[in-house]
């Protein structure tokens, strides 16, 4: 496991989200990292993740396309608002266009970029790769919740 933090593990290591939460000892632990514009991360799939032999659920492509371009909307928020923590996001709508066959029998990546953004919504577009080719796309719209909604303060 790299000595590098990820963004999930320096703002929420008690978050128990099963796509991304480090606190959550059966989740899936993607781990989101800054470069440069894009938010990156790379993710094994193991046999238990599969829909049939050597291919990866759609479910779980979901999970993880959906909690990495969470956590790039609230990067994004975070540096647009000029503060020192990422407001807590939600997914308000996303969309998941499976390309192709994506294998589970190799490591994944995901990289992911804000196209748009208001001042508590972001708009993302997230990809994932197996061996270079980009196998699943996701865009989504990720919202920064207030007091009183149950995810405010869950990191």
């Amino acid at each position: 496991m790299p000595t590098e933090k990820c963004l999930q593990e320096i703002y929420a290591p008690h978050n128990a989200c099963y796509g991304c939460g480090p606190a959550n000892q059966r989740g899936l632990k993607v781990r989101s990292f800054v470069e440069g514009d894009l938010v990156v991360a790379n993710w094994t799939p193991e046999s238990h993740h599969e829909a049939f032999p050597g291919v990866l659920n759609g479910g779980i492509i979901g999970s993880i396309l959906d909690c990495h371009c969470n956590w790039t909307a609230a990067w994004h928020l975070m540096q647009k608002q000029g503060v020192k923590t990422p407001p807590c996001t939600v997914t308000m709508e996303y969309h998941i266009k499976l390309r192709r066959p994506t294998p589970s029998d190799q490591p994944l990546s995901l990289q992911a970029w804000v196209e748009a953004s208001t001042d508590d919504v972001a708009s993302v577009r997230g990809e994932l790769y197996a061996g270079g080719k980009l196998c699943d796309v996701c865009t989504g719209k990720f919202m920064a919740v207030k007091p009183g909604h149950p995810a405010y303060h869950r990191w």
